[in-house]
Parts: structure tokens; sequence; C-alpha cells
């Protein structure tokens, strides 16, 4: 009887502790060596796809990048993940008058935008195991 009753707070406290995954975004479509690639990870409806609104964020040099980076420890969730290519390094998605990204861009999904951003729900998935995504840059 207390080998049952110890199995069972075992598996209840394993219960307890969080679990975490891994996300790896393996990034296509790349036009040029030049400049950075931010990825930007959202986890709240409302502030997707706003510039500082991200849960967490990620800038790394085109040259450096193997074509996949893997972001560790990630509490279960849903997440949406926007990216673009900053081609001239000033850490911003520079856009036209009309505010169309001038620099390569992509979303989780590979949502394509037509007239306006994607919303959360375009994007979102649901991360409850280590899990890998490809997501293509759209140049316009």
């Amino acid at each position: 009887m207390r080998t049952l009753v110890s199995i069972c707070f075992t598996f209840w406290c394993l219960g307890l502790y969080p679990q975490t995954c891994d996300l790896s975004v393996a990034i296509t479509g790349i036009k040029s060596p030049d400049g950075g690639i931010q990825i930007g990870l959202y986890n709240n409806r409302d502030s997707f796809p706003l510039v500082d609104g991200q849960y967490k964020l990620y800038y790394f040099s085109v040259k450096d990048f193997s074509g996949v980076y893997t972001i560790r420890d990630l509490p279960a969730g849903e997440y949406a993940v926007g990216i673009f290519h900053d081609k001239n390094s000033d850490k911003i998605c520079n856009t036209n008058f009309l505010g169309v990204p001038k620099e390569g861009f992509g979303f989780s999904t590979n949502f394509k935008p037509r007239l306006s951003s994607p919303d959360f729900e375009d994007c979102k998935i649901d991360l409850r195991n280590n899990m890998s995504i490809t997501i293509k840059l759209i140049y316009r």
C-alpha cells in the first residue's frame, strides 16, 4: 500500500512541474547575407504583431545564421512568431508610406497578409511538445 501511495504522490508531483518545450524555427527564402534576422515571439493576442509587444525577442546576424534557430525552455502554450530580415541592420522593420514592409518578413503558419497585419489566430501555434516550424520570408 505504501508503494502505491508513493507512486501516486510521485506522479502528482510531476504534474506540478511546469512543462517546457523547445521551438525550432527554420527560416527560408533569405535573399541577402546582409544585416540581421529578428524573431519576435508573442504569447498575447492583444500585442501581436506590435513592435515592443513581444514575449521574447531574438536578433542575430544573417552571416552567422545556420538556417534554424532554436528557442529553448518555453512554457507550453499558444504562441505566434513574426520575423523580419533587417537588411540595413537598424533593428527596425522599415515600411513604405502604406505600412508595407520594405524588408523581408514572415509569420508562423506562413500566413501571407493581404491588406492588413495578421491576427494572432492567423499565426497561432500550439506548443505542447518540442516543435519545428518553417517560415519562408516574403519580400515585396
